[in-house]
């Protein structure tokens, strides 16, 4: 099946770290960018968190800023997203997408208006004590 895939979601406690990987299933991700997104319970859609380009540029929001960083391994096929510091505010669903089009990635309406090639299923992710 041709897919992206989350993993690494858990309970941590607030001030720990998570490193969650969203691989590519069934297609390369050589010439994808990939961005990650997050939605709480009650809420809408954010994003995009962080993202990377096809040939390695990245960006992250002012809003985990400082705390998150992308990176890959592209002859895995996978992206990589690593929390530090989390909150109980960074429990969420986590997903990843993947776009041939990175600039989708860095419009306003990323998280809710645009199409992209493939999303994920999602990992949960909960900080709590």
């Amino acid at each position: 099946q041709v897919q992206v895939v989350e993993s690494g979601g858990g309970l941590v406690q607030p001030g720990g770290s998570l490193t969650l990987s969203c691989a590519a299933s069934g297609f390369r991700l050589d010439y994808y960018a990939v961005g990650w997104f997050r939605q709480a319970p009650g809420k809408e859609r954010e994003g995009v968190l962080c993202m990377e380009s096809e040939v390695g540029s990245t960006y992250c929001g002012d809003s985990v800023k400082g705390r998150f960083t992308i990176s890959s391994d592209r002859a895995k096929h996978t992206v990589y997203l690593q929390m530090n510091n989390l909150t109980p505010e960074d429990t969420a669903v986590y997903y990843c997408a993947a776009d041939r089009n990175y600039l989708k990635f860095l419009r306003p309406n990323a998280a809710a208006g645009e199409v992209y090639d493939y999303w994920g299923q999602g990992t949960q992710v909960t900080v709590s004590s």
